[in-house]
């Protein structure tokens, strides 16, 4: 049968063999939730880029720039990391590049290794599952975390994610039970349970609690979010 592992920082990569994996990325506060609201609004694509000045190079080959770091929009940037700044289909047939504290880094250091990279997000959850479950290949959840540390939010999704793959995959990763264990203890009560974490308040003094309420909406979106050609796309599933 087929296996899910749960990395909870890229600082920890080294610890897992990723060659060959399905590798779902996972940074719920914000990077994979605005990914996701730009391919559900009809961004062409997103391409992710390690550092603010290789993004800002792609400006001139007419790519809109989104820049992030510590949960601010980078100078000289016109996005930040903000889902809400996609809706309403305001970049529709644009193109993205985008920069993140967190997200763009995990998907950096998997990119040349993974058999397939997927984003993880509440907002498609189930679409997310239902994929992965029809791939062949076990799955790594890599948790984009917070500066390397381990963060709530994103090792919640994360639970959450081992919880719907079951009982088509199976698990003799600690990490894999016990944040299964944390998210079905407190899927009743999202948003009092995430309010608790420390890059959420951090959010919060940002007075974005409307990112932060976007971001744990679930299954707001039925199709995938994948990387193909050093691009992610947008993908529906076939049934």
């Amino acid at each position: 049968m087929k296996k899910v592992e749960i990395c909870l920082s890229p600082e920890l990569l080294h610890l897992y063999d990723i060659k060959d994996k399905n590798v779902v990325i996972v940074d719920i506060f914000r990077a994979t939730s605005t990914m996701m609201a730009a391919l559900a609004n009809e961004v062409i694509s997103i391409t992710p880029v390690l550092n603010l000045e290789s993004c800002r190079l792609l400006e001139k080959d007419g790519y809109v720039i989104a820049g992030e770091r510590d949960g601010k929009t980078a100078e000289g940037f016109s996005l930040g990391n903000s889902p809400l700044a996609y809706l309403e289909k305001k970049f529709s047939g644009k193109k993205i590049a985008m920069t993140t504290t967190n997200g763009t880094v995990a998907i950096e250091k998997t990119k040349s290794f993974a058999k397939n990279i997927i984003l993880g997000a509440f907002v498609n959850l189930s679409s997310t599952a239902e994929y992965l479950i029809s791939l062949e290949g076990d799955v790594l959840i890599l948790c984009a975390g917070w500066k390397g540390k381990f963060n709530l939010e994103d090792s919640l999704f994360a639970g959450a994610l081992v919880s719907n793959l079951h009982p088509h995959f199976e698990t003799d990763c600690d990490t894999s039970i016990a944040m299964r264990a944390l998210y079905e203890g407190n899927e009743h009560r999202m948003r009092i349970f995430m309010g608790q974490a420390s890059h959420a308040k951090r959010l919060q003094n940002h007075n974005i609690e409307a990112d932060i309420d976007f971001c744990l909406s679930q299954n707001i979106y039925d199709f995938i979010g994948i990387l193909k050609d050093g691009k992610l796309i947008s993908q529906k599933i076939e049934n």
